[in-house]
């Protein structure tokens, strides 16, 4: 249902505002480059300081460059379940192929908690829905069990899991055989083991810096050639880390300003990296071959 590499696009910014024709170019440079498909306004499209307006005109905007050539994966989660029911809603109108929905933040609901949010938003709105576990970010840890329960659900159909815990690939398999629930890497540098232990593909970062290089690398394991995808992963794995040295995602718009694609500018409170910072992207970027 969806595969390979699903970069977490950005959100372009120009004297405060979106950054419309800086964001449609990094769209067809995706498309062009291989995706699978394309996640606007999730944790890296700075979803937390876009107003509503903001976000449905990202979501709008990036099905309309798309038209259909891919997939595209709306971010539409919140704290509030009302609110995420209204981003999932307004997704669906615009045309979006399924929603990215993140665990509760700052609430910190319980198992129980948790699994009435995802149910309701199921239940209210008919569409595909991937469950999103990042407990760094959220506190909250969508376990094993709650996801098993909800990926019976006929409306959600997946799981992007940053939990950094490669047995739970296994674990949801072996709970939900025989549905058709997909499971997408939520952590660039763990997106090989996961792929091996039955990953659909990663939602990813560094996607965003060099598209062609992470399409290729789920190219080259859809093909059985672990070598090349290995020899990928090497050429990458500084960069994946450099792009996580300061608040995401400050050096993948740092990289891609290096790029010429768009500004470095990112909303408050979320800053920029350093100096030092700065200086070991670069490195990374110069390993990658990338600049």
């Amino acid at each position: 249902m969806f595969h390979g590499s699903i970069p977490a696009l950005v959100t372009p910014f120009k004297n405060g505002a979106v950054d419309r024709k800086a964001f449609a170019d990094l769209v067809e440079r995706q498309i062009e480059a291989g995706a699978g498909a394309l996640v606007p306004c999730g944790t890296t499209g700075e979803s937390a300081t876009l107003s509503h307006e903001e976000h449905r005109e990202v979501v709008t905007l990036c099905i309309e460059v798309t038209a259909g050539r891919i997939p595209v994966i709306a971010g539409a989660g919140s704290n509030s379940t009302r609110e995420a029911i209204g981003l999932v809603e307004h997704a669906k109108e615009a045309g979006a192929d399924a929603v990215l929905c993140v665990c509760p933040y700052y609430n910190r609901p319980d198992q129980a908690g948790l699994e009435a949010h995802f149910r309701t938003i199921a239940d209210t709105v008919a569409m595909p829905i991937i469950l999103y576990n990042v407990p760094g970010r959220t506190v909250s840890d969508l376990l094993p069990d709650t996801v098993i329960r909800l990926g019976k659900h006929p409306n959600i159909v997946g799981i992007k899991d940053a939990a950094g815990d490669l047995a739970r690939v296994s674990l949801h398999a072996a709970g939900l055989e025989g549905e058709q629930f997909v499971q997408i890497c939520g952590d660039d540098p763990l997106t090989l083991g996961h792929r091996a232990m039955g990953g659909t593909g990663c939602i990813s970062v560094t996607a965003n810096v060099a598209p062609a290089d992470m399409a290729a690398l789920h190219t080259a394991v859809d093909k059985g050639d672990i070598a090349a995808a290995q020899a990928i992963e090497k050429k990458f794995i500084a960069l994946h880390k450099a792009l996580f040295l300061s608040p995401s995602p400050g050096p993948a718009k740092y990289a891609l300003s290096r790029l010429g694609l768009c500004e470095a500018s990112t909303r408050l409170p979320i800053v920029g990296p350093d100096e030092a910072a700065r200086a070991k992207i670069d490195a990374a970027m110069e390993i990658a071959g990338l600049i």
